[in-house]
């Protein structure tokens, strides 16, 4: 069983910046596509960025340039940087996996981390 545990989470002003970290248990990290999605109450769950174990990297449009998708293989750990953030990232941010090469990794979820951007 696969665990992910997001923290990073918090309130921010407009044009701020946050990093979200999400550590995983197991032995495979390093085989396992990790990405971040957000969900606003009210909005369905939508894809923010992926990264595959390559490095390969997808992003949603909405947070080209401004956000960063990275992982730590050694510490089973991916982040997520995101700079000049407005208020409409105010989301639950919620960490995903999948095994394999999966550019919108849906199989593991952690339990979300809220993201607020307000003045």
């Amino acid at each position: 069983q696969v665990q992910l545990v997001e923290s990073g989470g918090g309130l921010v002003q407009p044009g701020g910046s946050l990093r979200l970290s999400c550590a995983t248990s197991g032995s495979i990290f390093s085989i396992t596509s990790m990405g971040w999605y957000r969900q606003a109450p009210g909005k369905q769950r939508d894809l923010v960025a992926a990264i595959a174990p390559s490095g390969r990297t997808n992003y949603a449009d909405s947070v080209k340039g401004r956000f960063t998708i990275s992982r730590d293989n050694g510490a089973n750990t991916v982040y997520l940087q995101m700079n000049s953030l407005k208020p409409e990232d105010t989301a639950v941010y919620y960490c995903s996996g999948a095994r394999g090469y999966d550019l919108r990794p849906r199989d593991y979820w952690g339990q979300g981390t809220q993201v607020t951007v307000s003045s």
